[in-house]
């Protein structure tokens, strides 16, 4: 039976969610903050320092899909509280480290714990939420990466200035060791176990011919026979693909090709990142009245038009800024988007495991593109033939996602 109370503990799995991501992104995004001064002292070059963000790449894409299995399976709070746990460890030897070696194991580690603060941490708010508030509570929720490296980036170099860059991973480490215990004591897997229902809804769903229920369990290839999961997972690729294509190089392709001063330039990241939050407070609210395939096919479509914009922008670096703005917006929607359609499509018996498998088509379309944008601009000497490429890919997601059709998907049940 519901609980009957006035304050609903879905809110509490939120908040916590919230800081999970808050520290997952700080180290996963401060990473880039930290690089300088680290290979500086342990005497690295850049391609080194690519190489230990690789190991963790490398780990996270591969666990990932087993990560979201075993959430399924064991509960979000079990595999969150453990991962957590690795991170904060990883993160704390981080600061031990003295050779390259050390350095990508360590990382590696951390991408371990990393593959707990997404995909299990989406899946247990899209269970303690209903479908028709899933894009409010993903809104609420997403924030928390972008002021995580807005945060490591604003007292990085306070803490190197009184300490050394080695405190900055012990304090990013301390920081998951406490949510350790946030985690462990606050998060619940499930509401209907918790004596709840989601908050506003109270619905039972069906896919291929399979319910859903609290206890009921959907068979893994029934999932894999959707056409819905490849149309969805391929368009993810594809989106990944052109949003990386720029966002990694933009600040380079500014200073080097359309001639910008380098603190001009790197005004880009700064509009990017402040960009990206009003995309979540706004868009993905917004995507509980369009529904989320309209939004997705709103979100690429307009980041398919910023792409192609850009490609034609060197003489006009204010257009620029205004298309990387825009292209920002709809940046920081794709990730919780996309994961929001596993509990709209697929029943929450397999969130987990449908998430997961979606996340190396995210990892997998973002490695190519640095993989294929780099060479492209070293083989050409300008970024026109990598950001083309981008502007195809990410048209390509739209045209893969306008495939979905609604005899081919979960259809949200009304609340």
């Amino acid at each position: 039976m519901e609980k009957q109370r006035s304050f609903h503990w879905a809110w509490v799995i939120l908040g916590v969610c919230f800081f999970n991501l808050f520290i997952n992104y700080s180290i996963r995004l401060g990473y880039g903050v930290i690089l300088p001064e680290m290979i500086q002292d342990l005497g690295l070059s850049r391609t080194a320092g690519g190489s230990i963000y690789n190991a963790y790449l490398l780990c996270y894409i591969c666990v990932a899909p087993f990560t979201g299995y075993v959430t399924d399976r064991l509960g979000a709070r079990r595999v969150i509280t453990l991962c957590v746990f690795i991170l904060g460890c990883g993160v704390l030897l981080m600061g031990t480290t003295h050779r390259l070696w050390t350095a990508c194991l360590f990382f590696a580690l951390v991408g371990l714990g990393a593959t707990g603060m997404w995909t299990p941490v989406i899946t247990v708010v899209q269970r303690w939420f209903s479908p028709r508030k899933r894009g409010l509570a993903l809104g609420i929720m997403s924030p928390g990466y972008g002021l995580g490296f807005a945060t490591i980036g604003l007292v990085f170099p306070s803490i190197v200035h009184h300490f050394s860059w080695r405190y900055a991973w012990y304090f990013l480490g301390t920081g998951a060791l406490i949510m350790v215990l946030a985690n462990a004591l606050l998060l619940r897997s499930d509401p209907e176990k918790a004596g709840y229902r989601p908050w506003g809804d109270k619905a039972v769903s069906t896919v291929y011919g399979h319910t859903a229920t609290a206890t009921g369990r959907v068979p893994i290839s029934a999932v894999l026979k959707a056409p819905a999961f490849w149309f969805i997972g391929l368009s993810y690729f594809c989106v990944a693909y052109g949003l990386y294509a720029i966002t990694t190089f933009m600040v380079d392709y500014a200073k080097t090709q359309v001639g910008m001063p380098m603190d001009r330039a790197s005004l880009l990241a700064t509009v990017h990142g402040l960009s990206q939050v009003v995309g979540v407070l706004t868009i993905l609210p917004l995507s509980d009245y369009l529904g989320r395939k309209k939004t997705i096919l709103l979100s690429n479509a307009v980041i398919t038009a910023c792409l192609a914009g850009i490609l034609f922008t060197r003489s006009h670096p204010g257009l620029l800024f205004a298309l990387v703005a825009v292209l920002a917006v709809f940046y920081g929607v794709t990730f919780p988007i996309y994961g929001a359609c596993a509990g709209d499509y697929f029943p929450k018996t397999v969130m987990g495991t449908v998430i997961g498998a979606w996340t190396p088509c995210y990892g997998l379309g973002a490695i190519l593109s640095h993989w294929v944008t780099g060479f492209l601009r070293d083989v050409t000497g300008v970024y026109d033939h990598a950001f083309a490429v981008g502007v195809i890919m990410a048209l390509a997601s739209v045209v893969l996602v306008a495939f979905l059709r609604k005899d081919t998907v979960l259809d949200p049940p009304s609340p």
